[in-house]
């Protein structure tokens, strides 16, 4: 199991690039990714990979922080939903890609102990692989890879706004 954490930049990109890595050598894979939209520009390349199944993101609910209870509930049943049908996806794949999930567990949208009576229970031929800030105690400590991603310097702290292809 593998955990992409920390406040810097990268996360996702490592996790993306070990799906790559695995597509090429005929291996399946399976990407979810949770408190993202389908606007990103992996989106497009990782749908034309035979060996990647990426699952769509067809609803947005916007910055947790500005959900109204409504949207936080109506969030947790479709992230709900879209980890379970991921964890069935699995079940036939070489690796599963969780992006966001560890951001979607502790706003609590998914869970903790769901994904970890999964990740308990899980193939053994399957390797794992989560992102997201601050992943919780039992998580950390089931890792066999752990990389965190330090922020040293941002250009967002100089007023610059995500950048199309770089940051999206």
């Amino acid at each position: 199991m593998h955990i992409y954490c920390g406040n810097g930049k990268g996360k996702t990109t490592a996790a993306l690039g070990l799906a790559m890595r695995a597509a090429g050598r005929g291996k399946k894979v399976v990407v979810a990714r949770f408190l993202k939209t389908d606007d990103s520009g992996e989106v497009k390349i990782l749908q034309s990979i035979p060996e990647i199944h990426l699952m769509p993101c067809e609803k947005s609910f916007g910055f947790t922080f500005q959900m109204s209870p409504k949207e936080r509930e109506e969030a947790g049943k479709y992230y709900t939903e879209k980890f379970l049908q991921a964890a069935e996806l699995a079940q036939s794949a070489d690796l599963l890609i969780l992006d966001e999930i560890i951001g979607t567990c502790n706003e609590g949208l998914v869970e903790k102990q769901l994904v970890d009576q999964f990740l308990q229970d899980k193939p053994d031929n399957l390797e794992v692989v989560l992102t997201g800030r601050n992943p919780w105690e039992e998580l950390f400590n089931r890792g066999d890879y752990i990389t965190s991603m330090e922020e040293v310097r941002h250009p967002y702290h100089y007023g610059l706004a995500a950048r199309e292809g770089i940051e999206y």
